[in-house]
C-alpha cells in the first residue's frame, strides 16, 4: 500500500511538472507572438509613411505583404490580420504597454479590446480580463452587453470618464449594476414570466449569472428560510461577497417595482442582519431585481439614501448600444439629481 501511494505521489509530481512547463511554454509563445504582431504593425506604419498616397499605398503594401508571408510561413497572415497588426501598433504605440499586454493577455483578448474607441473602456477591460480571468468568450459577451458602461453608471463617484482605478475606491454602490443583462437565460422577453421560472433559469445558469453580477460573489442558497418565533420567510437568492464581506440577498420581481416590494426587502435585510449576519460581516445588502421601476417611487422611498437597499432592472435580451446609452444617461441623471437634493 505504501509503495502504491509513493508511486501515485511520484506520478502526480511528474504531471504537475509537465503541466507547469506546458503553461509556461504557452505563455512564452503567446508573449513572443504578441510582440511579433506589434512589431509587424510598427513596420507597416513606418513603411506606409514613405508612400505619397498613404491610403492607396497602404492597401497595396499590405496585400503584397500578405501574399509573400503566406507563401513562406503558411496561413495566418491574411490581409485582415495584417490590418489588425497595424491597428494594434497604432492603438498601443508605447513599448511599456506592450510588455504588459504580452505578459497578461492573449492575442484574442487584445484583438477584441483594441477595437474599443474609449481609452478608459480599453483600460477597464484589460484590467478586468486579467484579474477576473475572463475567457475570450466572456470578454466578448461583456463588451457586447456594455459591462463597463453599466458599472460606470452605477458608481457613486459619478465620474463618467474614468473607472480605471475604481477598484481602489469601491463602495457598495459600485458593485450594483443597473440594468443587469441576463440574455444567457434564454427566456422570452414579452411574456408573463413567473418568478419561479426566472429563479430556476438563474440557478440553471448560475456560473454565467455570477459572472454578470461581478467580482467576489459566491452562491449560498435559494428559497433561503429565515424565521421568527411565529413566521417563516423565504428569500429567493442569497449570495456572499468576499470583497465586501457581506451577504447579498436578492428578491426577484417579474413585474414593475412597488412600494410593497421595497418594504418587504427592507424587512428581509433587517431580519437577515439580526439572524444570520456574523460578527465580522458588514451589513447585508438587498437587491430587488425587477422588470421595471418608476423613478418617483425610488426617490420617495428608503431606496433613495440607503446603502443597503437597491432596485435594479433586468434585461432578457442584449440591448442595442443606443438603447443602453439612453437608459444609462437617464440613470446617471437620476443619481445626480438625488445627490443634489
Amino acid at each position: 500500500m505504501e509503495n502504491q501511494l509513493t508511486g501515485k505521489s511520484f506520478y502526480n509530481d511528474i504531471r504537475e511538472i509537465l503541466k507547469k512547463a506546458r503553461t509556461q511554454a504557452h505563455t512564452a509563445v503567446n508573449s513572443a507572438m504578441v510582440q511579433a504582431y506589434w512589431n509587424i504593425g510598427r513596420r507597416i506604419v513606418e513603411e506606409e509613411q514613405k508612400g505619397k498616397d498613404r491610403a492607396e499605398y497602404g492597401q497595396h503594401l499590405i496585400k503584397n505583404l500578405s501574399i509573400a508571408l503566406n507563401a513562406e510561413f503558411g496561413k495566418g497572415f491574411s490581409v485582415a490580420n495584417l490590418w489588425n497588426f497595424r491597428q494594434f501598433y497604432q492603438t498601443f504605440p508605447e513599448t511599456e504597454k506592450l510588455y504588459t499586454l504580452c505578459r497578461e493577455l492573449s492575442w484574442s483578448h487584445i484583438r477584441l479590446i483594441m477595437r474599443l474607441d474609449k481609452y478608459e473602456a480599453r483600460e477597464y477591460y484589460f484590467k478586468e480580463s486579467k484579474s477576473s480571468n475572463w475567457s475570450v468568450r466572456q470578454l466578448q459577451r461583456n463588451i457586447n452587453s456594455h459591462y463597463y458602461e453599466r458599472v460606470l453608471s452605477s458608481s457613486k463617484t459619478k465620474n463618467k470618464h474614468n473607472l480605471v482605478d475604481l477598484e481602489e475606491k469601491q463602495t457598495v454602490r459600485d458593485f450594483v449594476k443597473d440594468p443587469y443583462v441576463l440574455e444567457f437565460l434564454e427566456l422570452p422577453e414579452n411574456t408573463d414570466l413567473k418568478e419561479s421560472a426566472l429563479e430556476k433559469a438563474i440557478i440553471n445558469n448560475l456560473q454565467k449569472f455570477l459572472l454578470e453580477f461581478g467580482k467576489g460573489f459566491s452562491f449560498v442558497g435559494r428559497q433561503f428560510r429565515i424565521s421568527t418565533e411565529t413566521s417563516h420567510f423565504y428569500i429567493d437568492l442569497v449570495f456572499y461577497n468576499y470583497i465586501l464581506k457581506c451577504f447579498v440577498i436578492i428578491d426577484l420581481k417579474t413585474t414593475k417595482l412597488t412600494h410593497q416590494d421595497i418594504g418587504q426587502m427592507d424587512m428581509y435585510v433587517r431580519m437577515f442582519d439580526d439572524l444570520k449576519r456574523g460578527e465580522d460581516d458588514n451589513p447585508t445588502i438587498g437587491i430587488i431585481l425587477c422588470n421595471d421601476k418608476e423613478e418617483t417611487l425610488v426617490r420617495y422611498s428608503v431606496l433613495k439614501e440607503s446603502e443597503q437597499l437597491f432596485a435594479s432592472k433586468y434585461r432578457l435580451v442584449l440591448p442595442t448600444e443606443e438603447e443602453l446609452a439612453a437608459e444609462l444617461d437617464h440613470e446617471i441623471r437620476m443619481i445626480e439629481e438625488r445627490g443634489n437634493e
